[in-house]
């Protein structure tokens, strides 16, 4: 790669038209790619190997630095930060936009049997489905579910805030009613308001935490299906009358992961 201003190239029509499709839901779904934007990422993608990367758009400086990182990418188109900037969804721009390879992901019902099996249902907001894949990925959670109504995974603002626990944490959707066909035996925790004290309960692994809805909680459905009802209770004079989604998941595999120490 040459490093000068002259080597840079503007994005055709088309190349923005399809960059900037991936931004929503539908064409993300159409193509099966979807876009991880930023040096950290960017990075984390093409260190693992373990996604196919259609295309990297960067300044000439970083695609310098990262030539071997690159060797596998077959189209790579130098930009200056103006152009990144016309297909960017971030605040400021950063060095490096990557379409990558949505990957095939079938649910593995065997290994669910080695820890928890986290399910989301009808998570809507993109920052709390990316810091709970976080939250699975600090720790050791490989399956997380969501409910067909979720956000995807691969919803760019769940890409960023998830800080990179797509490439560690299996994340797919199904229908409640499916995963447990699949693993009928598991326990199923809830968290409901009027739950027992997750404090008090008496925890097994291997088993399903099922998560609700940020305003509305758990359907009836899964209510209804739920061996376990628990809930995080209010310290003395806590006057909030819900815990946001991601912090509950939180807490949640915080106590479940300490009894398993």
């Amino acid at each position: 790669f040459i490093q000068t201003e002259s080597s840079c190239m503007k994005l055709s029509i088309n190349q923005l038209k399809y960059l900037k499709s991936l931004h929503e839901r539908k064409y993300r779904q159409k193509y099966h790619n979807f876009i991880v934007e930023g040096v950290k990422l960017a990075g984390e993608v093409l260190v693992s190997g373990s996604f196919e990367v259609e295309m990297a758009v960067a300044v000439p400086d970083w695609l310098e630095k990262n030539k071997a990182l690159l060797r596998n990418v077959a189209n790579i188109v130098p930009v200056e930060e103006g152009e990144l900037k016309k297909i960017s969804l971030l605040t400021t721009p950063n060095q490096v936009l990557l379409v990558v390879k949505q990957p095939e992901i079938n649910f593995d019902a065997h290994a669910a049997f080695q820890g928890f099996t986290l399910y989301l249902d009808d998570i809507r907001d993109p920052g709390n489905l990316g810091t709970i894949l976080r939250i699975a990925d600090w720790f050791g959670i490989s399956w997380v579910i969501c409910s067909p109504g979720s956000v995807e995974a691969y919803n760019p603002k769940v890409v960023q805030s998830g800080m990179g626990a797509f490439l560690r944490v299996k994340c797919t959707e199904m229908p409640f009613e499916d995963l447990q066909a699949q693993l009928p035996s598991l326990p199923v925790y809830g968290t409901v308001l009027d739950g027992q004290s997750i404090f008090k309960e008496n925890l097994q692994c291997p088993a399903i935490i099922a998560i609700g809805n940020e305003s509305r909680g758990l359907s009836s459905d899964i209510q209804s299906q739920l061996t376990h009802r628990i809930a995080i209770p209010k310290g003395p004079g806590g006057g909030a009358e819900s815990l946001n989604a991601a912090v509950a998941t939180g807490i949640v595999c915080a106590f479940f992961n300490a009894n398993l120490i």
